[in-house]
C-alpha cells in the first residue's frame, strides 16, 4: 500500500517500538524495512516505559515530517489506545480519582442518584441508574471536570466526528478458525526463531515490556514452571484473547472500514481496492 500511494509506514504497535522484542512482537524484517521508509520501529530501550501519551508525542513529529515531504503516512499496528491517542488526542473525560471514589462509595444508591440527577439530569437519564459503578463514574466526571458529564461526552463526540472526516483506515477481518490456525502457527514459528533466547536476554525490562504477550509465558518456561508445549499454548491463548479484544475495539471505530481477508487475498489488489474506495 505504501508503494501504491507513495507512503511511508509508521509503527503503532506498542511492543514493536522496542529494541530486543523483534521476534516476540513480530516486527518487520530487515528485508521488509528496506522496501519503503519505516518509522518508530526499535526506537525504545527495553528498560523504558511507554504509554499512549508518550507514543503520541513520538509519532506526531514523524507524521508531520512525512506529510511535509508530500508523502502519505500509513499508521499500522494493533494497539488501539495508541492509535486513538494519535488520531484523536487524549479524551477530555477525566481519569478516576481514588479519594473521590472512596468518598462516593460511602454514599447510598439513592443519594448518588439524587446527586447525579441534580448535577446532570440529561446524563442521569442516559445512565443505567441500577448500576452503582456507572452512577459513581458519571458523578466523578461531573465533579472532576466541573461540567455536566453529558456535555463533556457530547463535545468529545462532536470533536471526534470532525477529526474523523480527515481520517481513512481499514481493519482486516479474518475468519475465526483461520485466525486461530495463523496464531498457532505464528506462536510455533516465534518460539523456533529465538523468542525464548530473546526473553532470556531481557534482564532490565520495563513494566511495559514485561506485559508483551509471550514474555510472562516464556519467563515461566525459563524457570521450569511451563513446558515448551504448555508455554506455546499459553501464548496462543493470550493472543487469541487479544485478537478478540482488538476486533471489539476497532469495530467501534466508525471511520475504519472492515475489510475481510483470507489466505488467498492478493495484497496488491486489496490495497488498490482500499485506496480507491477512499
Amino acid at each position: 500500500m505504501a508503494r501504491l500511494v507513495d507512503g511511508e509506514v509508521v509503527n503503532a504497535d506498542a511492543y514493536q517500538l522496542y529494541r530486543g522484542l523483534e521476534t516476540i512482537s513480530a516486527a518487520p524484517t530487515r528485508e521488509e524495512l528496506a522496501q519503503v521508509p519505516h518509522h518508530l520501529y526499535g526506537v525504545l530501550d527495553p528498560a523504558e516505559t511507554c504509554d499512549a501519551m508518550r507514543f503520541r508525542e513520538l509519532a506526531l513529529p514523524v507524521v508531520d515530517a512525512i506529510e511535509s515531504r508530500g508523502k502519505v503516512p500509513i499508521i499500522t499496528g494493533g494497539s488501539g489506545l495508541y492509535l486513538k491517542f494519535l488520531t484523536h488526542g487524549p479524551s477530555p473525560v477525566p481519569a478516576g480519582d481514588d479519594a473521590l471514589r472512596a468518598e462516593l462509595e460511602r454514599e447510598s444508591d439513592a443519594s448518588l442518584i439524587a446527586r447525579l440527577t441534580e448535577l446532570d439530569p440529561v446524563g442521569a437519564a442516559s445512565t443505567n441508574l441500577k448500576n452503582r459503578r456507572y452512577v459513581i463514574r458519571a458523578l466523578e466526571i461531573c465533579i472532576l471536570s466541573g461540567r455536566k458529564m453529558s456535555e463533556v461526552k457530547s463535545d468529545w463526540k462532536s470533536a471526534s466526528a470532525t477529526i474523523e472526516q480527515g481520517l481513512r483506515g481499514v481493519y482486516l477481518i479474518w475468519d475465526r478458525e483461520c485466525l486461530r490456525q495463523r496464531i498457532n502457527r505464528r506462536t510455533d514459528i516465534m518460539l523456533d526463531a529465538g523468542a525464548i533466547e530473546e526473553v532470556s536476554a531481557l534482564t532490565h525490562a520495563s513494566t511495559t515490556c514485561e506485559k508483551a504477550i509471550g514474555v510472562p509465558q516464556i519467563r515461566a518456561h525459563l524457570v521450569g514452571e511451563l513446558s515448551r508445549d504448555a508455554c506455546a499454548e499459553r501464548i496462543a491463548a493470550a493472543t487469541r484473547q487479544y485478537a478478540k479484544r482488538q476486533r471489539t475495539w476497532f469495530s467501534k471505530e466508525s471511520w475504519l472500514t472492515p475489510t475481510p481477508v483470507d489466505e488467498l487475498t492478493d495484497v496488491a489488489t486489496l490495497a488498490k481496492n482500499v485506496t480507491t474506495s477512499w
